[in-house]
Formats: C-alpha cells, structure tokens, sequence
C-alpha cells in the first residue's frame, strides 16, 4: 500500500501548481525551499509532506505531457 496524505497537503499542493506553474520542478529540495517561502506550515513535517507531494505531481504531468 502506498502513503495516505491528508488532506490539507494535497489542497495547498494543488494551489500552489495552480498559482505557480512554471516555479516548481522535479527537485525536491528546491520545491522545499519555495513552499517555505510561499506558504506559512505549522511544522517541518507539513512542509516537507507538501513539497513532496507537489514533486509527485510535476513528475506525473511531465510524464502525461511526454506521452
């Protein structure tokens, strides 16, 4: 079985893609940097599950796109 994201990580994830569609990239890292930036989270933990999530779907639209 896969990972279970709540809720809140996949709506500000899928904000941000909306609001920022150029700035994000495969690098998780980087993504980490910018929701820290862009967003204010309650911890490290919530920040790093939203830039995970947001490198999970650059990967999955460069791959449709690719397609």
């Amino acid at each position: 079985m896969g990972k279970i994201r709540i809720r809140v990580v996949k709506r500000t994830a899928r904000e941000l893609l909306e609001k920022y569609p150029g700035l994000f990239t495969r690098d998780f890292n980087q993504n980490k940097l910018l929701v820290s930036r862009l967003v204010e989270t309650q911890s490290k933990k919530v920040r790093n599950l939203i830039a995970g999530y947001v490198t999970h779907l650059v990967a999955i639209r460069e791959k449709k796109a690719k397609a």
